[in-house]
């Protein structure tokens, strides 16, 4: 049995893979870090002319038609480089639109996205660390919502939004539609810039076919992301641990030749490696096994952000006063490890949501 990437998914992370590393240096990476706005879109319409804008979305709209383990592949990838792309909340809006929205939707709004000559994003989050659909409070139903949605990624950025709706609906909205506010808010994670957006009475085309699995099905694949972002960035820092050891000199020896650091960079990487497993899993799950896919999303999601904290925090001790500071890099991974665990909620939520789904 081959539980190994096909050699299309290897090739599709090995493209992806160069194209940063050529269009986004580690000197350019720390330029959008440092920046006020942290959005290249160049970078972004170079990915999307990759394909990836549309990855998953149906053919006849412009995509190719891949499935969420394809999708999660890109995110480790994107992960592992620390990408300041709008991958995430590009990728779940279209989703949303390709479940939820009735085929004349679709064919207005998707061939544009597909594309990547238009930019959307999710505003799911609501005040108080509100994400779960059965959660979401903004009315929808007479043609405009009154609200706010917090930590919305690249909100500045975006030609529309799909926000989350009472009911668990989805609500489609133009970026210069009428009553929206957008304020910049200072996260931790400088690679995936977040937003505030106050609506007053603005206009909404609600997604004709919202209902509970639609949103469900958006929330599932957001874990899986996530999880697959968090093994990669887990996973980088690890071999920055090990480089940095093989290199860094004390009492005329490198590093790594302390036990006790030894013993840190092995717990390191035996806290990341079985997770590549489980988020291929709850990927593939979404596509392939109903019936265990909304509880693997809810498990990977939790567990590998939860390594990717710890990790981050190792890392960190193992580059030793340098990586405290701005100057060092291992503090870019572990600023996005926070994103990673705060984004459609943290562990703890999807902890108590596994063991629900598991009867227990």
């Amino acid at each position: 049995m081959d539980f190994d990437l096909s050699e299309e998914q290897l090739l599709l992370q090995e493209t992806v893979t160069q194209f940063i590393e050529n269009e986004c240096p580690m000197s350019r990476l720390r330029e959008l870090f440092d920046d006020e706005s942290g959005y290249d879109p160049v970078l972004w319409k170079g990915l999307s002319e990759l394909g990836l804008a549309g990855i998953h979305l149906p053919g006849e709209y412009g995509g190719s038609e891949l499935e969420a383990l394809d999708l999660a592949v890109v995110a480790e990838t994107l992960g592992a480089l620390a990408a300041p792309v709008p991958f995430l909340g590009h990728v779940l809006a279209t989703e949303a639109i390709r479940v939820a929205g009735s085929e004349d939707q679709m064919a207005r709004l998707l061939p544009g996205l597909a594309s990547g000559d238009q930019l959307a994003t999710v505003a799911l989050a609501e005040d108080g660390g509100v994400w779960l659909p059965e959660q979401w409070s903004l009315d929808g139903s007479s043609g405009s919502i009154s609200g706010t949605k917090e930590i919305v990624e690249f909100g500045e950025q975006a030609d529309c939004f799909v926000v989350g709706l009472a009911g668990g609906k989805f609500g489609v909205v133009d970026r210069n539609a009428s009553g929206i506010e957008l304020q910049r808010v200072e996260g931790a994670d400088r690679t995936r810039r977040i937003a505030r957006v106050t609506f007053d009475k603005t206009p909404v085309e609600v997604l004709a076919n919202s209902n509970e699995a639609a949103a469900a099905r958006v929330r599932d694949l957001g874990l899986v992301l996530l999880a697959a972002d968090a093994f990669g960035g887990a996973r980088k820092l690890v071999d920055m641990s090990v480089e940095y050891a093989k290199n860094r000199e004390q009492f005329g020896v490198t590093i790594g030749h302390f036990q006790g650091l030894k013993h840190q960079l092995a717990d390191m990487a035996i806290a990341v490696e079985p997770s590549r497993g489980l988020y291929w899993y709850a990927a593939h799950a979404l596509d392939h096994d109903a019936d265990q896919a909304v509880r693997m999303a809810a498990i990977a999601k939790s567990h590998i952000c939860d390594r990717y904290m710890q990790v981050a925090r190792d890392a960190t001790e193992a580059h030793g006063g340098i990586g405290y500071t701005w100057e060092g890099d291992t503090q870019i991974w572990f600023k996005r490890a926070m994103f990673d665990r705060v984004f459609l909620g943290t562990p703890r939520v999807h902890k108590d949501r596994a063991a629900e789904l598991a009867g227990w």
